[in-house]
Parts: structure tokens; C-alpha cells; sequence
């Protein structure tokens, strides 16, 4: 009897001391979804849980990509790409979180079933069974977190070999938000030594945690550009201008384009690259000229000027029918946004 209060009583304790201790609460939450996917749901590899209809079926999908800029996902976009999936059947890929797009893109459109896989390791990437699911889905969504765990758990896997298919043969709908954004670029800010402010980047462009990847996903119409995300939410102009130069002084004479995304924005790209904004924010294209920076050295402040004129801008506000952006196939055919120009001085970075 005394070893039972005992029990009873420290049981007490530890239940009282885990609802004092909100961080200890999140740490079960996150080791209970570690566990879950791995045993995976209904004994498949990575599955958090499935929303609507188990069995697999097969419809006719089209070709799109939404880049999404992260925060409150937009729903005119998320409708978009779930009529390109014919549908069929959704998978959310992640790394971190839970199944919260499970019922929100369940109601939002007519779909056969959405399912989310949580993929923290290369076993995982590279398990079969996991691999078949991405394979059989007619449209792929890339929820946010940290980049730096996809390339560092996917890029070079199975599930890396699966997605390029998907999107160059099966041509499926495909989207990112936020950090799943962020590798759909030809060019991407990869995070794999953290992140880094447009203020550190302009003060030294070579600075280690400037780190660039390339060649993740296989999307043909992206394959020249550099994306980024929470754009003037966290004042990334600066940055993006930082890594463009990096870029364009390896490739002399190809400049690359770079695509900055608002918040509680998203960018739908058809598979000829007509374009449409939707959301509450813009999109902002970039331009390098034919010139490359002044000053580009290590441990120095950047400058890239070129008489104002440095880097175009072209941005295009969204809306929530969505706004019509013409073609990013060639910039020359954008339209419905504005031109301005980004410029760095000594490290100090000025639109115009």
C-alpha cells in the first residue's frame, strides 16, 4: 500500500510538472510524431495519417507549380493545384509538424485522399514502400521547416529520383511553401550553416553562411532561377542580391532571375509559365543586368550599382481572384507589375 501512494504520488508530481513546462509538452509532441512516422500509419513507412479514400487511384493530372511565400497558406492557390491533380490523390512532404493539411486541403477540394509523410532521415527517403506512395500521388505539396533537412535527408535519394519523374513524365501538380519554396528553385539558399540576414550577406558576400545549392528539383522552367520566401516580411531583398552576384560571377554571362515571394502570398506557374499572384502580398521578380558587381570581395561590403541600374525589379501585387502576370518564360512578356531597380552601395542596399 505505501509503495502504491508512493507511485500515485510521483505520477501526481511529473503530470503537475509537465503542464508547468509547455517546452517538455512539445518535446513528447515531437518524439510521439518521430515515433509515429517511424511505425507509419497502417504500417506505411513516414505516414502521419491519411484524409479521405485509402485506395489509390489514377487521374488525369496537369503540369504546374505553386511557389508559395509562406505564413497563412492561400486558398484560391491551394485550389489551383489540387484541379491540376484531376482529383486524385495529395501527399504532403515535411520533415517537421503534423497532418494539418490532411483536413484543410481535404474540404477544400475534391480530392481522393490526402496524406502526409514525415520524412527525417535517408532510410526513409530511400525506403521503397515510401517511395511507391510519392510515385502513385497526382499532386505534391512541400510543406515548410528547415531546407537544409531536405537537402540534407532527400537530394540525391529515391525520393529525390521520384519527384523529378513526377514532374518531368508523370507532370503532376507540384507546390512548396515557405522552406519546401525554397528548394523548387534551380538555385536555392540551402541554410546549411543557419540562416543569415540581407545585412550580413551585403557587409561580405562570401561570408559561409551565404550557402547556395543547385539541382534538387528537376523544374525546367526554374532551372535558371533563385527563390526566396517571407520576402519583405523579414527584409530579404538585401540577401537575394547577395547570393544573385554569387551566382552570376560563376556563370559570366548568364545571368540568373531571382524570385522573391511575400507572406500570405503564392505564385502559380501553368506548365507553360503563364503566371498568376494571388494573395495578399506581391512577387518580386529580379533581373540582373550585364554587368557584374563593383565590389565584390572577401570580408568587404558589396557594391553592385552599375549607375542605378543593377538589378530590375518587376513586382506584381496579388489579389484574391488572382492576378494575371503573363509569362516568365521571357520577362519581356510579364505584365500587370511595376519596374523599379535594387541597388547595393558600400553594403548598403536601396530600391529605386
Amino acid at each position: 500500500m505505501v509503495k502504491f501512494n508512493f507511485m500515485m504520488i510521483l505520477t501526481k508530481s511529473i503530470l503537475l510538472q509537465m503542464k508547468k513546462t509547455a517546452g517538455l509538452c512539445c518535446l513528447f509532441m515531437v518524439i510521439n510524431l518521430m515515433l509515429t512516422a517511424q511505425q507509419g500509419y497502417n504500417g506505411r513507412p513516414g505516414s502521419l495519417g491519411i484524409t479521405g479514400d485509402t485506395t489509390d487511384v489514377t487521374t488525369v493530372t496537369q503540369a504546374g507549380f505553386v511557389l508559395a511565400g509562406g505564413s497563412t497558406d492561400v486558398d484560391a492557390a491551394m485550389q489551383w493545384l489540387l484541379q491540376r491533380s484531376g482529383g486524385g490523390d495529395v501527399v504532403i512532404l515535411r520533415s517537421s509538424g503534423g497532418t494539418g493539411y490532411n483536413d484543410y486541403l481535404y474540404k477544400l477540394g475534391k480530392v481522393n485522399s490526402v496524406e502526409t509523410l514525415f520524412i527525417d532521415s535517408k532510410a526513409l527517403a530511400e525506403n521503397d514502400t515510401l517511395v511507391q506512395i510519392v510515385r502513385n500521388a497526382e499532386a505534391i505539396f512541400i510543406a515548410g521547416g528547415d531546407q537544409w533537412n531536405y537537402v540534407n535527408y532527400w537530394k540525391g535519394t529515391a525520393l529525390n529520383k521520384a519527384l523529378n519523374e513526377l514532374i518531368l513524365h508523370k507532370k503532376i501538380p507540384i507546390g512548396g511553401t515557405s522552406a519546401g519554396l525554397a528548394i523548387m528553385g534551380g538555385y536555392y539558399f540551402d541554410a546549411k550553416k543557419g540562416s543569415i540576414s540581407s545585412e550580413e550577406a551585403l557587409q561580405d558576400p562570401f561570408d559561409p553562411k551565404l550557402s547556395i545549392g543547385q539541382d534538387f528539383l528537376n523544374i525546367p522552367l526554374l532551372r535558371n532561377l533563385l527563390t526566396d520566401s517571407h520576402y519583405d516580411a523579414r527584409n530579404r531583398q538585401g540577401r537575394h542580391i547577395a547570393m544573385l552576384s554569387q551566382i552570376y560571377a560563376g556563370t559570366p554571362g548568364k545571368a540568373p532571375m531571382g524570385l522573391g515571394i511575400d507572406e500570405k502570398t503564392a505564385v502559380c506557374l501553368d506548365g507553360k509559365g503563364k503566371l498568376t499572384v494571388y494573395g495578399s502580398g506581391k512577387a518580386w521578380f529580379l533581373m540582373p543586368g550585364k554587368q557584374l558587381p563593383e565590389i565584390r570581395e572577401t570580408k568587404k561590403p558589396l557594391t553592385w550599382n552599375q549607375g542605378g541600374i543593377a538589378v530590375k525589379s518587376y513586382t506584381i501585387d496579388g489579389s484574391k481572384e488572382g492576378i494575371n502576370g503573363g509569362s516568365l518564360k521571357k520577362s519581356k512578356r510579364m505584365k500587370n507589375g511595376k519596374t523599379g531597380y535594387f541597388v547595393v552601395i558600400s553594403g548598403k542596399f536601396m530600391q529605386l
